[in-house]
């Protein structure tokens, strides 16, 4: 998800195909186009210029009514409703993971996971790193360091919703343990304050504060090492290198 604007003018984007096997939008206003993961515009008057990410959640309905309870949402427009359960299925199986090799077209072939493996990941201080669904699923929350800022990732398995903040609140660089098998619940090390999963402090010394989020893009590992490169990948228990 990212904000529809490139130097202060909104703009608004057609599919325009594929290229390595990553959707290419056209914005109508220029006729520019640009790459789904990396948000570059690739040719036409705004070439080189890089859309903005835009702070979303990925997660059940249940979940994000539970945190948004007056939330609106979209109705679909007539003839799409109809679509959604073959959709969802799709979207499903990107959730949960897929065996087989990378589609045709596809560029990149970094073999540290497989292709289709689900991972969330982001940049911070010119650093890529990508955290596996799969590994989230067991350890709940990371605490790590990524270009040299301290971050934690908390990953929901009753929801699949996962987040990442800096780790910084106070003047203080925390590190958290989940409280409860869900994970929504966590405490920091340092001053033993409570968390909920969304970065906001619910009691103890550092009642109120909130940690700065970060933006994660949910990728097929074949998508994401495309476009990253250099991109480091966390490891349980492991060196944690690019």
């Amino acid at each position: 998800m990212f904000r529809a604007e490139a130097n202060g003018k909104a703009l608004q984007f057609d599919t325009a195909g594929v290229v390595g096997s990553n959707e290419v939008f056209k914005d109508r206003q220029t006729g520019s186009k640009w790459q789904q993961s990396s948000l570059e515009a690739t040719s036409g008057p705004l070439k080189g210029t890089h859309l903005q990410l835009y702070p979303f959640l990925e997660t059940t309905w249940s979940e994000w009514r539970s945190q948004h309870p007056g939330t609106l949402v979209l109705k679909p427009l007539p003839g799409y409703a109809e679509r959604m359960p073959a959709e969802n299925k799709i979207i499903n199986q990107g959730v949960s993971g897929m065996a087989g090799p990378a589609p045709f077209g596809s560029i990149g072939h970094d073999n540290r996971l497989r292709p289709r493996d689900t991972v969330v990941g982001f940049e911070t201080g010119g650093v890529a790193k990508a955290y596996p669904i799969a590994a989230l699923n067991k350890v709940r929350v990371v605490n790590d360091r990524v270009g040299g800022t301290a971050v934690v990732i908390i990953h929901q398995p009753p929801s699949d919703a996962t987040t990442a903040y800096v780790a910084e609140a106070d003047g203080k660089t925390l590190r958290f343990r989940a409280e409860n098998a869900a994970a929504s619940r966590l405490a920091d090390l340092e001053t033993h304050s409570t968390w909920n999963a969304y970065g906001e402090c619910l009691s103890g010394k550092l009642k109120g504060a909130h940690l700065k989020r970060l933006i994660l893009e949910p990728e097929f590992w074949f998508a994401w090492s495309e476009f990253h490169p250099h991109t480091q990948l966390y490891i349980p228990g492991g060196s944690n290198k690019s």
